[in-house]
């Protein structure tokens, strides 16, 4: 039986569609980022009154901008960390939610919910979790003799956006790795068990390989969330301190560009991460069409 091919009698028609979504990217997503070059290769007065075309002054000064190096390091540890814990934790539940069969709907649909809150909604919902004068979570820790005031210590503010952000996408992962376990063919894990493999060798040696494809795309999406997503989380509870703390890259584009008024540092930095994002997303669509080849 031969599938009908579908003729759209207007040729102009499918162009009409297409039409609105090519002006948005154009719009919001393309000329942004024409400008953004643009400016990273000037230097322009505060006020926009005069701009001097200076080539790649900006690019050097910002690799040799402490600043910059130490946002970049902040940046670092920050995407390790939330990409490490929000996964892990993530595996675990969905671990444990894939052996319970009866209610396994019931807990994937409250587990996904936080991954509808905004991420300065969730920035908001631990600064106060954590605020050290009202927040719940220093008096629990004063009782096991913690003083906790992320707003004087920068490890501290870090432990925090890290909590806070790998909280945010738990949810995220939790849904991926549900759906790869309950890939993975339970003839697998019976022959095992027969083999007399324990429920963790079985895990490590049977299970966790198969989930290798979702893992790796988990690994590109949470270092991109980590490095490009978490702006509003940052300015809703450290605005990047104390002391640039918890200043990561996305957030210094902003404090130096609309803040400090510093244009061309700030187009730079964003051509900077740009590039990252086109490097990231490389890597993982050729990681996706070597599996479909394969």
């Amino acid at each position: 039986m031969q599938t009908k091919r579908t003729i759209f009698p207007n040729k102009f028609l499918p162009y009409a569609l297409l039409a609105p979504q090519l002006a948005v990217t154009l719009v919001f997503f393309i000329w942004p980022a024409a400008q953004a070059v643009k400016s990273s290769f000037e230097r322009e007065d505060p006020f926009g009154f005069r701009t001097t075309f200076i080539w790649f002054e900006n690019y050097t000064r910002l690799f040799s901008e402490p600043g910059y190096l130490n946002s970049l390091t902040k940046t670092g540890i920050f995407a390790v960390s939330v990409t490490l814990l929000s996964m892990s934790l993530s595996l675990l539940l969905a671990v444990a939610v894939n052996r319970v069969i009866k209610s396994n709907r019931a807990y994937t649909t409250l587990l996904v919910w936080p991954y509808a809150v905004a991420p300065v909604v969730v920035g908001i919902l631990w600064w106060f979790m954590f605020n050290p004068t009202i927040g719940i979570a220093p008096y629990l820790l004063r009782g096991l003799g913690i003083s906790w005031n992320h707003r004087v210590d920068g490890n501290q503010a870090m432990i925090l956006v890290v909590i806070a952000a790998s909280w945010k996408q738990i949810s995220y992962n939790f849904l991926f790795f549900v759906a790869g376990l309950q890939s993975v063919p339970q003839s697998l894990n019976e022959a095992a068990a027969i083999d007399g493999a324990g429920p963790f060798k079985r895990f490590w040696t049977i299970v966790f390989p198969l989930l290798s494809p979702t893992t790796f795309f988990l690994l590109i999406v949470n270092i991109n969330y980590a490095m490009f997503d978490t702006f509003g989380l940052i300015d809703a509870t450290t605005n990047g301190g104390p002391n640039q703390a918890t200043n990561i890259l996305v957030y210094k584009v902003y404090a130096d560009g609309f803040l400090g008024l510093n244009i061309g540092s700030s187009a730079a930095q964003s051509v900077v991460l740009m590039l990252i994002v086109i490097a990231l997303t490389a890597i993982q669509f050729r990681f996706i069409e070597r599996r479909v080849q394969y």
